[in-house]
Formats: structure tokens, C-alpha cells, sequence
């Protein structure tokens, strides 16, 4: 498998299976996601168990992510990649054939534990790119997130029309096909070999000396989805009370967030990252994430609203993407999935962390106090990207 060249601007062979293996499995997601709490009110499920069903998918990748990811450097990328499209597509097909709550939660279970593909994808692209080009391929992959979530959605509203089961049917469907079309084009990046042992199960994964090693830059990706997960779960509301959103303007406002993150992903994190260095570009979009939501706080006016959007959504676009790169240069190619799978990890457990705390925050009069939290959060992380640079081994430099 080739390796892509410092300057080569074509993508390597198999990349782009690997991208659309993300990309779709996005789409599923999407289609399923903001339909679910309907869904379940068909099972006369209460506002709390709805909440739960997307609370069950985060904790299920929580526990999971770590495991595919080490499995992935023990056997390949490839067999942990095909069986996680092949539990997301039966975790979707379970949640349309479910006739009662348990049915249900089993199938949110399976498919959050199925949640393998971004990290492991991540690896295999990390396996194939040149240091200096790593960002660049994170970037492409963090951009097939935004087609996921802007596609989506469209597939699953059509989808209704037809029936309230038929989005999860389609989303099993394009889960099946892409399991179909990667068992024949997915390359295998990671080939066999000689390699280490699988690594200590359960809860002392966290004491793998990989992982370890990522300690720092694990809190830092952990406290900054925290601080936009807030944002994401609270700001329909806050939007309403303060800035006049209604159903459709709100949708249009989080399309167009997750267009500029796309963009961003897409387009210039990698042209940053070559100038300034992985940790200084971290570093930036941390500071414009704390920035973004100082300045969300207070607005009453899309005069400081529209600005404060920006900087923090092009911020996290910086972020996600130089983080997973970071650790996947740090970890090296034996440790990258199971460093990488650590880091999905602490993402969905913020993900769980960061709307509870947003909401409680929120509170009745859509208070501003949740994107304090996240600025103060976002700072923190600031700092321990400087801290952790001081340490020395592992300093990212401008290319």
C-alpha cells in the first residue's frame, strides 16, 4: 500500500473507499438520529426514556471504542471496519423492527458498540499518509462527518413519508450496501505481521502504556467536546428564547454550522497545520472555541451571535481534526487504533457529560451560563496544550 509523499496532492490508494465507508455510515446516522425520540413515543416511552435511547448509543461507543481500536492493531484495520458497518446495519434494523422499548434500546446498544469505523478509519488513514500529510486525510474524513449530518437528516424526513419505520430501514440498507462494497474495495493498511499482544482487557486498557502516553491530549479532547457538546444541545433553545429562532431557522442555523465546520476540515486545517505546527494549530482553535462562547454567552443580537458562531465553529473544526492527528503521530503505527479508539471514547462520554451539564445550566430562562462553562473548559484545554508541549518528546513543529 502506498504511502502518501510530503507535497503529493493526490490522495493515496484506498483512501477514498475509506472516506465513503465514513461518510455513509454518517448518513445512517443522521437519518436516525433526529428522528428517534419520535420514534419512540410510539412505545409510549417518556420524555426521560427518549433521552435515554441517545444516552444508550454514546455509552455503548464509550465502553466499545477502545476494544475495536486495539483490536484493530492486533489484527487490521480492515475485519474491524467491516464488522462494525455490518452491527451498524443491524443495530438500524433492530430500532425499525422493534415493537417494544427493549427491542429498541437493544438496537441503540448495538449500534453505538458498532461505532468502530471513525477511529479504526482514522488509523488506516494515518497508516497511509505521511506525517506532514496526516492532517490533510483527518481533514477529508472530518469533512465526510459533515455530509453525514447534512445529508442525512434530508434522506430520513423523505423517508417518513413513507412510514415512521422506513428511515431506520434505509439506514440499515446503506449500512448494508457499504458493508457490501468495502468487503471488496477496503484495503487492508495495517497488514499482518508480527505485533504485540492484544493488550489488557476491560477497565486496565486505560493503563496501557499507549494510552497513558496520551493521558494530557485525551483530557484536552474530553474537555473540549464537552464544552461544544454543551453548545450543540442547548443553543436551539437559547436561540429561541433570545434570538428568535423557530424550528426551521434553528435547523438552518446548525446547517450552516456544520457547513463551516466541513469547510474547515476540508479546506484549511491542513494548510494551517503545515504553517504553524500541529500544537500551535490545536492551540488556535482552542482559543477561538473560548473566544466563540465568551462571546455567545452574553448575546441578545445576532450582532454578537453571528460572530461568536463563527469563531466557534471554525475553532472546533481546527480541533477535531489536529487532535486525532496528533495522537495518530504520537502513538505510532502498533498503538494508533487503540490510542485512537481511546480518544472516540472520551468523546462520547463527553457527549453524555456535555448536554446534561449544558442543560442544567440552561436552566428555565435559557441562561448563558452553559457557554461560560464551555469557554472556561476550552481554556483549560488551552493551557495543558501548552503544559503538554513543554514536556518536550513528541513536540509538534511547523512543516
Amino acid at each position: 500500500m502506498g504511502r502518501l509523499r510530503r507535497g503529493d496532492t493526490k490522495l493515496p490508494p484506498g483512501f477514498g473507499t475509506i472516506w465513503a465507508s465514513v461518510a455513509v455510515d454518517l448518513v445512517g446516522f443522521g437519518i436516525v438520529l433526529p428522528i428517534l425520540p419520535i420514534y419512540a413515543k410510539r412505545f409510549h416511552a417518556s420524555s426521560l426514556a427518549a433521552a435515554l435511547l441517545v444516552t444508550a448509543f454514546s455509552a455503548a461507543g464509550f465502553v466499545c471504542a477502545p476494544v475495536w481500536g486495539r483490536l484493530s492493531d492486533r489484527y487490521g484495520r480492515r475485519p474491524v471496519i467491516l464488522i462494525s458497518l455490518a452491527g451498524t446495519a443491524l443495530g438500524s434494523l433492530l430500532t425499525g423492527v422493534a415493537g417494544a422499548l427493549p427491542l429498541l434500546f437493544l438496537g441503540r446498544v448495538v449500534d453505538g458498540a458498532s461505532g468502530a469505523s471513525i477511529s479504526v478509519a482514522q488509523a488506516a488513514a494515518a497508516d497511509l499518509a505521511a506525517p506532514e500529510d496526516r492532517s490533510r486525510l483527518f481533514g477529508l474524513l472530518g469533512a465526510a462527518f459533515g455530509v453525514g449530518f447534512v445529508a442525512g437528516p434530508a434522506i430520513g424526513a423523505l423517508g417518513a413519508l413513507g412510514g415512521p419505520r422506513v428511515p431506520f430501514f434505509l439506514a440499515a440498507g446503506l449500512a448494508a450496501a457499504n458493508t457490501a462494497v468495502a468487503w471488496f474495495r477496503l484495503p487492508e493498511t495495517h497488514p499482518s505481521g508480527p505485533r504485540p499482544g492484544p493488550g489488557p482487557a476491560g477497565g486496565a486498557l486505560w493503563r496501557d502504556e499507549a494510552v497513558r502516553r496520551s493521558g494530557p491530549l485525551l483530557v484536552v479532547a474530553f474537555s473540549a467536546m464537552v464544552a461544544f457538546a454543551g453548545f450543540e444541545a442547548t443553543f436551539s433553545l437559547f436561540g429561541q428564547r433570545h434570538l428568535g429562532l423557530g424550528i426551521g431557522s434553528a435547523a438552518a442555523v446548525f446547517t450552516g454550522v456544520g457547513v463551516i465546520v466541513v469547510g474547515v476540515q476540508g479546506a484549511l486545517v491542513h494548510r494551517v497545520a503545515r504553517r504553524l505546527g500541529d500544537a500551535a494549530t490545536l492551540a488556535t482553535g482552542l482559543g477561538l472555541d473560548t473566544a466563540g462562547l465568551l462571546l455567545l454567552a452574553p448575546a441578545r443580537n445576532w450582532a454578537l451571535a453571528a460572530p461568536a458562531l463563527l469563531l466557534l465553529t471554525a475553532g472546533q473544526g481546527l480541533v477535531q481534526t489536529t487532535m486525532a492527528a496528533t495522537l495518530a503521530g504520537r502513538a505510532g503505527a502498533a498503538q494508533r487504533g487503540r490510542v485512537l479508539g481511546a480518544q472516540q471514547s472520551v468523546s462520547a462520554l463527553a457527549r453524555i457529560v456535555g448536554p446534561a451539564a449544558g442543560g442544567a445550566l440552561l436552566g428555565a430562562h435559557a441562561s448563558g451560563a452553559a457557554y461560560l462553562l464551555g469557554a472556561a473548559l476550552s481554556a483549560v484545554a488551552l493551557v495543558a496544550v501548552g503544559l503538554d508541549q513543554r514536556r518536550g518528546p513528541g513536540r509538534s513543529r511547523p512543516r
